[in-house]
Formats: C-alpha cells, sequence, structure tokens
C-alpha cells in the first residue's frame, strides 16, 4: 500500500512529526526553499508584468530529485510547512515541482499548525485546506520587490561609492535610523543640574524601638514657593549650595500622607518582535541568536518524558491571542501550582497595539503549561533553557491576577521648600510570583499629617543629561515595528545583513554606524528618499499585507513602485559623480609625485590617496591622533624587546582597533604581546590582561591576552573593579555597572 508523504521545511521538524504518525506516513523535510529567483541575473521580467524566472536552488537538487522519487510513490502529499507567506510559498513550489509532469494525479493537501503535538498534527489532517495563493503572491511580491531595488540600486552604489555594497527596503531604513541617532548623539551637548535629598528620621520612640519598621527614609525637593521645579532648575553647584544652607535650619513638617491601593497588571504573551527585545534585555541575545533558538524549541527536542516534542508554539508572530485550549490549561496549572487567587474570574485579553499587526496566529507559548523549565532543563542546552523559560514565564504570568501595592505618598515642608516621599509595598504579588518584573519599592515608615521629622543629612547630587542611547537589537526592533517597518520574520536577517555589509558594528552590544554607512544613507536620503522613506516604507508593507488578505494583486503594486523608481535612478546615474560622493581634499601632497592626496572614503572606512590615480596609485592610513602609549608599550620599545617565541624585536603596529605591540617577524611569527589592553587582571589565568578585540562579524568582545592558553571573555568592557556580593568582575554596560557573573544581580 502507497504511503502519505508529509513535507515539512526541516529534518527537526520532521523528526518530531513522524513520532505522531503511523506507517501509513513517510516524513521528509524540503530543507527551506527549494526554487528561488537565479542568484547571477535578476530573474524579474520587467517587461512583461513582472513575471518571475524561478530556478531550483542549486544546493537543493539532490533533495528534490528524492522528493519526485518519494511523491511518484505516495498515495496522498501533504504540504506541512509553516503557515506564513514563506510556508505558504514553499507548499506552493512544492506543489508545483512534484505534480509538473502531469503523468499521474498524486491528490496534494495543504496543512498547518501552529504547534508540533500529537493533537495539532492529527487536527491538521482532519483539517486541509488548499494553498492560500494570496499568501502565496504576498511572498513573491516581497521577495519581487527586494530584488528589485537590491539589483537595480547596488549596482548604482558599486559605480558611485565602493564594490560590494548592498541596498535594501528595510535595511536601508534600519541604517538610516541608526545613523540619525549617532548624529544626535554628537550633536548633544550636556548640561548640568543638581538635585537635592535630604535623608528624614521618624521622631517617635516606640517605633525606634520597632525593628521591623524602617525609621529613616529620603524625599526630594520638588517644589520651591509652590512651583514645581523643572529638571534643570538646579543648575549648578552654587545655586545648590544657597539652598543647601537654608535647609539646614528650619523644622520638616509632615502636610499630607496619601495612602492608596494601586494595581500592576501583567504583560501580554509574546510576539516575535518582544521575544527578541526581551531577549536581548535579559538574556544578552542577538536578535538571530533568539531566533535561532526559538526554532529550535519550536521544531522539537527530546525530553526523557515525552521523547521528541515541540516545546513552543510558531516564533514568527506578532499576535497577542492564545488558543482556548492552552487557556484551559494554564488556568488549572496555576490555580494547582500558586493558588486559586491567583486566578483571574475570567482569562486575561490582550490587543496588539503595533501597527500592521495579523491576529490570526497565536502568541508565543509553551505547548504543555505542565512542562516547567525545571522540568525541561535536563534535555535543553543553556540557551535554550533561558529563552524557553522566559516564553513559559510571560504566557503563564499573562494568565494571572494583578499585582497589588499599597503605595504612599508623603510631602514634608520646610518653611517655602516641600519634599516627597514616595514608597511602596507589595501587598499581593500576583503575576509577579511567575514573572518578576517590577522591584519592590521604598518603604516608608509610618507617617502621619503634621508629624515633626528629625534631619539627618541634606544630600545634594550633581548630574548631567545623557544624550539619546545608540540602537540595540531590542530598541531597534521596536522602533522599526513602532513605524510599521518589516515584519516578524524580516527583523533579525535584516539586523544581520547590516552588519554583514559593514554598515555599522556592533560595540557592547550597540550599533555603531561606520564610514561608509553614512555615505550611502545621506546618498539614499537625498536622491531616492521612497527607498528609505519612514512613510513610504510603512505603506509598502501595508499594500503588502493587503494582497496577503486578497484586498490588492501584486503587480499593480510592484509597477507604481517601479517605473518612478527605474526612471530616477537612470537620471542619478547620469548625474551623479564619484567624485563628489567619497573624495574630501586635503593639504598633504604626495611624497611620490608631489599633487594633491585626497581622503576616500571605501567600504572599509577612509584612508589617503593620491589625487592623481591611475597615474600615481601611493595610498596610505590617515594619521590618528591616539591616546599616549601606555607604561607596557614605552618600556618595551625602550628596550628594544624581543619577540619570546622567535627572538626578533617588537615593533608598534596600528590597525583599526588602535596600536599594538607585535613581532617584526609576522607573517612567519604573529605573536602579539599588547593590543588595546584595558588595563585589568584576567581572573581567571591571572596571568594575562583582558583586551579588546573584535569576532569576525566586527563584534567587539574583551577577552585574555594569554589566549589561546586562556579563554576567558566577556562581552562589555570590565571596569577594573570586583563585585562586592561575588568579587566577580564589574562590567559597563550602557548607563549601568553591572556584576558579569550571571548569576549575581549586582547593579550599581
Amino acid at each position: 500500500m502507497s504511503k502519505n508523504l508529509v513535507i515539512v521545511e526541516s529534518p527537526t521538524k520532521a523528526k518530531t512529526i513522524s513520532r505522531f504518525l503511523g506507517d501509513d506516513f513517510k516524513v521528509m523535510s524540503s530543507y527551506g526553499h527549494i526554487r528561488d529567483l537565479p542568484q547571477k541575473k535578476m530573474g524579474v521580467d520587467t517587461e512583461h508584468n513582472f513575471e518571475p524566472q524561478y530556478v531550483i536552488v542549486p544546493k537543493a537538487k539532490k533533495n528534490v530529485d528524492d522528493l519526485k522519487l518519494a511523491a511518484k510513490n505516495a498515495g496522498k502529499i501533504y504540504f506541512a510547512t509553516d503557515e506564513d507567506r514563506e510556508g505558504e510559498a514553499i507548499a506552493w513550489h512544492l506543489n508545483y515541482i512534484l505534480t509538473a509532469d502531469g503523468k499521474k494525479k498524486i491528490p496534494t493537501e495543504r496543512i498547518v499548525f501552529h504547534e508540533i503535538t500529537e493533537g495539532a498534527i492529527k487536527n491538521a489532517l482532519e483539517h486541509p485546506r488548499a494553498i492560500d495563493l494570496n499568501l502565496v503572491d504576498a511572498q513573491q511580491a516581497r521577495r519581487i520587490l527586494d530584488r528589485l531595488v537590491g539589483y537595480e540600486l547596488s549596482p548604482f552604489l558599486w559605480k558611485k561609492v565602493a564594490k560590494g555594497l548592498s541596498a535594501g527596503r528595510v535595511q536601508s531604513v534600519a541604517v538610516r535610523l541608526i545613523i540619525e541617532r549617532e548624529r544626535e548623539i554628537k550633536k548633544f551637548k550636556a548640561e548640568e543640574y543638581w538635585t537635592v535629598d535630604v535623608q528624614l528620621a521618624v521622631n517617635n520612640k516606640q517605633l525606634i524601638n520597632n525593628n521591623q519598621q524602617p525609621t529613616t527614609f529620603t524625599a526630594r525637593l520638588f517644589k520651591i514657593d509652590g512651583k514645581s521645579l523643572e529638571k534643570l532648575f538646579i543648575k549648578n553647584k552654587e545655586q545648590a549650595e544657597e539652598i543647601l544652607k537654608k535647609l539646614e535650619k528650619g523644622k520638616y513638617e509632615v502636610v499630607s500622607v496619601e495612602q492608596k491601593e494601586t494595581k500592576r497588571n501583567p504583560l501580554p504573551p509574546f510576539t516575535t518582535s518582544t521575544l527578541q527585545q526581551e531577549a536581548s534585555r535579559k538574556l544578552g541575545f542577538s536578535a538571530k541568536e533568539t531566533m535561532m533558538v526559538a526554532q529550535q524549541l519550536y521544531e522539537g527536542v527530546e525530553t526523557p518524558e515525552h521523547g521528541q516534542i515541540g516545546l513552543i508554539t510558531y516564533m514568527r508572530t506578532d499576535s497577542l491571542n492564545l488558543a482556548e485550549n492552552f487557556l484551559n490549561d494554564a488556568r488549572a496549572f496555576i490555580a494547582e501550582k500558586f493558588g486559586k487567587d491567583y486566578v483571574p474570574a475570567t482569562p486575561n485579553f490582550y490587543k496588539n497595539k503595533s501597527k500592521g499587526a495579523q491576529e490570526a496566529h497565536e502568541a508565543v507559548r509553551p505547548t504543555h503549561p505542565d512542562i516547567t523549565p525545571e522540568a525541561a532543563k535536563k534535555s535543553l542546552t543553556p540557551k535554550q533553557q533561558k529563552l524557553y523559560a522566559l516564553i513559559w514565564r510571560r504566557a503563564l504570568a499573562s494568565q494571572t491576577n494583578p499585582a497589588i501595592f499599597d503605595s504612599v505618598t508623603a510631602d514634608i515642608k520646610n518653611e517655602n521648600y516641600l519634599f516627597r516621599a514616595v514608597g511602596s509595598t507589595i501587598k499581593f504579588d500576583g503575576f509577579l510570583k511567575i514573572y518578576n518584573e517590577v522591584p519592590e519599592g521604598n518603604q516608608l515608615p509610618p507617617l502621619n499629617t503634621g508629624e515633626n521629622l528629625l534631619l539627618k543629612e541634606v544630600k545634594p547630587e550633581q548630574h548631567f543629561t545623557e544624550p539619546p542611547a545608540r540602537y540595540a537589537d531590542a530598541s531597534l526592533i521596536k522602533k522599526l515595528e513602532e513605524l510599521g517597518i518589516g515584519r516578524p520574520s524580516t527583523y533579525a536577517p535584516t539586523i544581520s545583513t547590516i552588519i554583514d555589509r559593514g554598515y555599522v558594528a556592533r560595540e557592547d552590544k550597540k550599533f555603531v554606524p561606520q564610514d561608509i554607512a553614512y555615505i550611502v544613507n545621506d546618498l539614499l536620503v537625498e536622491h531616492f528618499p521612497q527607498v528609505v522613506d519612514y512613510d513610504f516604507t510603512a505603506s509598502m508593507e501595508g499594500e503588502l499585507d493587503a494582497v496577503a488578505s486578497g484586498e490588492l494583486k501584486w503587480q499593480p503594486v510592484i509597477k507604481a513602485f517601479y517605473q518612478p523608481f527605474k526612471e530616477n535612478l537612470l537620471l542619478k546615474t547620469k548625474e551623479i559623480k564619484k567624485s563628489d560622493l567619497v573624495n574630501e581634499a586635503t593639504d598633504e601632497k604626495c611624497e611620490k609625485c608631489g599633487s594633491p592626496m585626497i581622503i576616500k572614503t571605501g567600504r572599509y572606512g577612509k584612508f589617503l590617496a593620491c589625487s592623481a590615480f591611475p597615474k600615481c596609485r601611493n595610498l596610505k592610513p590617515i594619521a590618528k591622533t591616539e591616546a599616549p602609549l601606555s607604561a607596557e608599550m614605552s618600556e618595551a620599545l625602550a628596550d628594544k624587546e624581543k619577540c619570546p617565541n622567535c627572538g626578533k624585536e617588537l615593533v608598534l603596529k596600528q590597525s583599526r582597533f588602535g596600536k599594538f605591540l607585535a613581532c617584526s617577524g609576522y607573517p612567519d611569527c604573529k605573536y602579539i604581546k599588547n593590543s588595546f589592553s584595558t588595563g585589568v587582571e584576567c581572573p581567571s589565568c591571572h596571568q594575562g590582561k583582558i583586551m579588546m578585540r573584535k569576532t569576525k562579524t566586527r563584534r567587539v568582545f574583551y577577552g585574555c591576552s594569554n589566549y589561546p592558553n586562556c579563554n576567558f571573555a566577556l562581552w562589555s568592557r570590565p571596569t577594573g573593579d570586583k563585585c562586592p556580593k561575588c568579587q566577580a568582575l564589574l562590567v559597563e554596560t550602557g548607563k549601568n555597572i553591572k556584576c558579569s557573573n550571571k548569576e549575581c544581580d549586582y547593579i550599581k
């Protein structure tokens, strides 16, 4: 008897699904897309309604042959690819390839599911549907649109700027956001301001003798003469000291105490975007890393109790919906595990506020609420366990009652100065029992109106306004989502692309634009605004959504964009000169021919070149103002220190990271003594120093100079100080100093 053939995208997914199907089924993998536009030509017929010219992906040819052979002997073919535009397109291409000869009419069905569990798979087989051609058209439209922009605009950038560059609708907008933020930071001028706090104590002997109640607390000056203080009201030390003189005398009296009960509602379950943001913020994962680990959890892992099973639902979604069966199971689990007080009378439902959100799918959630992070730990890698715990806790917490706080606001007066103290305590932890997101507030001692307080200390503090932070994975994804640009499946590959193309680099997990990015961005903003315009790009996403829902046909959408884009491209190709974009005049003369030297910008940054090119090909790096050499470097150079590996003299070298000492026998000897040292001793081997380095993808990290004998490394710059709680190194993380030990929660 012929077996039914089920085709999915990945072998892991195939292995998981095979467990739930009997001997009548054979499950195979397509290994992703089997057909695509050709690699070495555009593959889109712009003269004939943008007809795509699909070819079998070279690496898929052998697998296609295997699928064809299996299809010939199949009783029925089930296309079980993901229920999104990419998955629908894969099913459509598979259907075309496997039924193209027409000699034998093999019945085909399209089945979909949002989780890889036995119930979901069997339910899908009982409710097959046709391939959704609207979703296929939306995928084709995006693919063709991106191909047109890439193949038309990228060669233009090669001619006018530098070879190897690329442009794209979403990637170019992402680069624009990063550059505009960097320019805001460079323009920013810090302003000084001061705050004034007072430490006060109750004058109550009974309370003082009760060790369970705080007796001192801090209040902040917030009004003078009845006028609320703006952030920059106290501008300098002199103003602060003038206020201090008046605060050290007079009495401090409680003029009002407001007590009220406040609630904090649980957060919704994860969408793709919020999962990537939270994994970046809490776990330090990049968007690409988050999606890779989530894919593994979705496709299935081997567990002792359940065998091969998918642990989470489909991770590419912008919906906040949860299935009824999950709601029932989650509520029952919460009641049993934590108590009935934690379960709301009716399930919690959430509304997505993001532009263009599609509500057809579910949010990201665990497939089985009873498989706790602790129960799954033995079956998962450390990264899988961390991400699964995040998803499990967020989904379960979304179905609990709010946390309840007792909040107290006390106003304290000293003549014409008014101070405010705010405190809160948790009355009922609610969702915080599962997803601890909100720290407990300050506690205030019991205070009564008219009560006099003792002044313990006046604490003025100097501050400076801070520039906007550089974008990181989480904040960039959040901004793109707010603007309605991109969709759940595009964020991670977009970030990977702009890094791989050299437009931005990661430094301390933040995106820093490179020299070439400024030139490309400014060129696109001025001459191709429709490619990088926020509103235009968002409206294009809306039109693609309309194609997916069947409201629009895809060819007119492409035509409306392409015709004016092509006309403008031809015009700008004639108008724009490369020298106007990448050359800057200097006063320096070429030492070889005497011609003026110019600053040119290439894919890897700026350099000096002779203006007489190609007659004179003199090139050299731009001299940079460097910090003084370290004492260690200066001493080594003065003593003409020898390489410990080969005995040759050490010399001072320069790279894009800075100055370092290396063997003069390079490339035969690759010894490096000192490169961009932080001066911090390695806590692992106690022999090397922590140095700034970069990965192949240009991501900055800090590793031991004794590598490869010592593999100690950090993603953040060490301060040199040790954590007061666990003695691990403290590291800089944006605005904070925190412990490098992931098990320690110390933050300064």
